[in-house]
């Protein structure tokens, strides 16, 4: 079976290709002139180049410092894996969040080098270094010498004599499709296949982006640019994943869809060898495994510990997906999801390639988010990357198969694509006082959300007559300053970087503290941690105006105004419309958790309404993102048949309260829609 391509150049593209008298062009600046001189000197089609370095770093150099997968530079160029990349996971909180079976800290999970899940990934690194003559150390370096060696190893993989599929097409870009792949490092041709579609896909689109060297990339769009891919059984193929293919032929795929329905589920299933089990739950556009987590007692025989997830048998309400980071290497995670004394979580993305793992049905509840009643609405999706790190290596393949999925689940689960359900795990509540301070952070500041909503097709827009406002500045010019990373040759403070968050003052002016946040940090002030969002805002969160003075604007956070910085000119924020509630009555108090009145438990304990240290007062606003009725889902048994779900009548608002959302009982306040 063979891999088609056909391209559509429309005559206005081959017009505008035709080159046109006149004096010689001035060479481009930055790296958009390093990736010119790179193409040219190599015989690569500056497009292709572009779109396999996009895919990778999104152009950014990231200082020399590694991806998770070992990548070096704006190539991605991968060497051996980072230390500590094999080390996965955290000691805060209690990702199940149900203090009735409360869960020990968190372990960090340390694999082997030995074990063939620490294998390291493909290495490219040494491979390019030797076609140029440079040396490993100034590829990691040296973003010039890093694009100039990917392109001469791209260029060899073109070269490369093939019987693949695209023997006998066009020789022009849709031939480069298999080094494209190849270049991936993937190690199954699905994703492959996948990273070479997307890189194809960002040619077709274009893209502009200022790089972390201050200077303006762009990637001019190709239209009518068309790639189809079958799943490749090939020599070419058969010899870079020998492991993969055996006498029979796969079966042929349909083409790639948004929202096709879901495949046949069976938890047990063991993945496939194509790379794509019957079992998982994406769309058919994704490389996806079914990697499954575990779920059997252990301890004593007959004991009643259990893990790692809970199985239900009817249908469950999903409300919320939650966005973490594994803050490890995707090395770590056969080992950890596979442990009944761990956590869970529904998928994995790797993030080199965009791969996706699914470890638990979505119907299915994960211990993921820390608080038990967002457990038992959400599906959670971990992105390999650290939060400190995350600027670096939050990749441009791992943004588009999240965004391919969670379209998918949205869709499946009518989800609204929106910050009030899509979350990240540092907007998830915590369910008591004790717990506010160590829920945790990720995916932090640097998760690019506008360029994710963007991915997802629904772009985070201002609305004709807000009554509130919707956080958004632009991610690549706004480069707050934050402290606390990993690895920085900035001193305390992180290297500068495009963030998704604004910086929360007490007084409209750039010198006033930062607003308090009671729940985290108890009477100390704030501090500019990259760790800490106790005075921040995040783009695409929606918030009640307090005040206006001049350049600066007033939210209601907290229980408090919290003032940021919004001229009129350069915009952080947009007029937004909603609902909103407002207090009846002073010290109206928050809930971590929506859970029903005790006289509605007649099957299962009785779970106390714990408010949350905050309090809201009359004059007060606050931005609505769902309304629903308290409910409890009691899982404390391994058999589903012996869970039990309790539903009361009490009605709460979910509001959008500081970094964090949580909920207030309508009997407590005003909605004004």
């Amino acid at each position: 079976m063979d891999m088609h391509f056909w391209l559509a150049w429309p005559l206005s593209l081959l017009a505008a290709l035709t080159p046109a008298a006149g004096p010689p062009r001035e060479a481009p600046a930055g790296r958009q002139g390093e990736f010119a001189a790179a193409a040219r000197e190599f015989g690569v089609p500056q497009s292709v180049l572009l779109g396999v370095a996009y895919l990778g770093s999104r152009w950014d150099a990231h200082e020399g410092r590694p991806s998770t997968a070992g990548g070096y530079g704006p190539m991605h160029l991968v060497d051996t894996l980072p230390a500590g990349a094999l080390a996965v996971g955290d000691a805060l909180g209690d990702a199940r969040g149900d203090e009735t079976r409360p869960m020990p800290p968190r372990p960090v999970h340390m694999l082997s080098p030995l074990s063939a899940a620490a294998r390291p990934a493909h290495t490219t690194l040494p491979e390019a270094g030797r076609l140029i003559g440079v040396t490993p150390a100034r590829l990691r370096d040296d973003p010039a010498d890093n694009i100039r060696a990917g392109a001469a190893l791209l260029a060899s993989y073109h070269d490369t004599p093939s019987t693949g599929p695209s023997t006998g097409v066009d020789a022009g870009l849709a031939g480069w499709y298999d080094a494209v792949a190849r270049f991936s490092g993937a190690d199954d041709p699905a994703a492959a296949r996948q990273f070479a579609d997307e890189v194809f896909a960002v040619m077709r689109e274009g893209m502009v982006r200022r790089t972390d060297d201050g200077h303006v990339v762009r990637l001019d769009p190709v239209p009518g640019l068309r790639v189809r891919s079958d799943p490749p059984y090939d020599e070419a193929y058969a010899e870079l994943f020998p492991d993969q293919y055996d006498d029979a032929e796969p079966s042929k795929e349909d083409d790639p869809v948004e929202d096709d329905v879901a495949e046949p589920y069976d938890p047990d299933e063991v993945t496939a060898a194509s790379g794509r089990s019957s079992s998982v739950e994406c769309p058919a556009s994704l490389a996806c495994e079914w990697m499954p987590a575990a779920h059997k007692r252990f301890g004593k025989k007959g004991g009643k510990d259990y893990g790692n997830h809970d199985r239900l048998f009817k249908a469950r309400q999903v409300d919320y997906i939650v966005i973490h980071d594994t803050e490890g290497g995707y090395g770590g995670i056969p080992t950890m999801v596979r442990d009944p004394k761990y956590v869970s979580w529904h998928y994995t993305i790797r993030s080199r390639d965009g791969h996706v793992a699914q470890h638990v049905r979505t119907n299915d509840l994960a211990w993921h988010a820390g608080n038990w009643d967002v457990n038992t609405r959400s599906i959670g999706i971990e992105h390999e990357g650290y939060l400190a790190k995350g600027g670096a290596w939050y990749t441009e393949a791992m943004y588009r198969s999240s965004a391919r999925l969670v379209r998918y689940l949205a869709n499946k689960y009518g989800v609204p694509l929106d910050r009030a359900h899509i979350l990240g795990h540092d907007n998830v509540p915590g369910t008591t006082p004790q717990t506010v301070a160590g829920m945790h952070d990720d995916p932090g500041p640097y998760w690019d959300w506008a360029h994710y909503f963007e991915l997802m097709g629904r772009p985070l827009r201002a609305a004709k007559n807000g009554d509130s406002v919707l956080i958004r500045p632009s991610y690549d010019d706004n480069r707050p300053r934050f402290t606390g990373c990993v690895t920085t040759k900035a001193g305390k403070d992180c290297p500068p970087h495009g963030a998704s968050t604004v910086w929360l003052r007490t007084a409209p002016r750039e010198n006033a503290s930062l607003v308090t946040d009671i729940g985290k940090h108890g009477g100390k002030a704030s501090t500019y941690s990259v760790y800490d969002h106790a005075a921040r805002a995040s783009t695409g969160q929606r918030y009640a105006v307090a005040e206006r003075q001049g350049d600066w604007t007033a939210i209601w956070y907290l229980g408090q105004k919290a003032w940021f910085h919004n001229p009129a000119a350069r915009p952080v924020a947009v007029p937004a419309k909603g609902p909103l509630v407002t207090p009846l009555r002073a010290g109206t108090r928050v809930y971590g958790r929506a859970y029903p009145e005790r006289s509605a438990y007649t099957k299962a304990a009785a779970q106390p309404l714990t408010p949350l240290q905050y309090r809201i007062e009359p004059g007060q606003t606050y931005t609505v993102g769902d309304t629903i009725t308290g409910s409890h889902y009691s899982a404390g048994a391994f058999s589903p048949s012996r869970h039990v779900t309790t539903t009361g009548t009490i009605r709460y608002h979910q509001i959008q309260l500081g970094h964090r959302i949580a909920f207030v009982m309508a009997k407590d306040v005003r909605l004004i829609p």
